[in-house]
């Protein structure tokens, strides 16, 4: 697909090892006829969940794009307005979190069209 991103996805994850995954495979898995992106920002976890977003980004880098903080930054700043909008490249944005999972394939191909 040509053209610009017209959806970021925008993704928190801290602490998600158990639930990532199926955030990602979740964007992953839409059936759409545009470019979109997902954007995770990982806020320092102290479990697996920066591996596994890794390993994703690895194989999806013209999907997956992240910012990894070294230091949590939850109580510091509001993480939307300070990394992942002003990061976002899309028309539009959609939100799923890092324990959350979109089981529509077609979610943002219906979102979009509406």
């Amino acid at each position: 697909m040509e053209g610009n991103i017209m959806v970021s996805v925008l993704c928190t994850a801290y602490n998600h090892e158990g639930f990532i995954k199926d955030a990602i495979e979740g964007v992953l898995s839409q059936r759409v006829d545009f470019r979109y992106e997902l954007i995770i920002h990982e806020d320092a976890s102290t479990d697996g969940t920066r591996e596994i977003i890794m390993q994703y980004a690895e194989n999806f880098p013209h999907i997956i794009r992240t910012i990894l903080q070294e230091k949590n930054q939850y109580h510091s700043c509001n993480i939307y307005q300070s990394y992942l909008f002003p990061a976002a490249r899309g028309k539009y944005i959609a939100f799923c979190e890092g324990d959350d999972y979109w089981a529509d394939p077609t979610k943002l191909q219906k979102q979009v069209e509406f």
